[in-house]
């Protein structure tokens, strides 16, 4: 049987640039999470668990409809972006 990792898709902006792109490493963290290994998900991609939270709700949003589900989803898509720029940033410019 063959192995999750080698139907990963591959970075083009790793590999045209050399520079990895703010998505590196979200496939590899959520095969860690499938995989029970949560602290290692976080630190290859520290956004991991907010997005699951963020799709997770709006999934549940499409069959029951909450009340405030908007500002919910406005608040945790801004919390992610500011989590995966910010990882984004201090991966690539102080981490080196």
């Amino acid at each position: 049987m063959q192995s999750p990792e080698e139907y990963m898709l591959p970075c083009l902006n790793k590999k045209i640039f050399g520079i990895e792109c703010m998505g590196c490493g979200m496939q590899r963290s959520g095969l860690l999470v499938i995989k029970g290994e949560f602290v290692d998900a976080f630190y290859m991609y520290p956004a991991i668990y907010t997005l699951i939270l963020l799709f997770g709700f709006i999934a549940l949003n499409t069959f029951k409809n909450f009340k405030y589900a908007h500002k919910t989803i406005l608040i945790l898509a801004v919390l992610n972006a500011v989590i995966i720029i910010g990882s984004f940033i201090i991966k690539t410019f102080l981490i080196n």
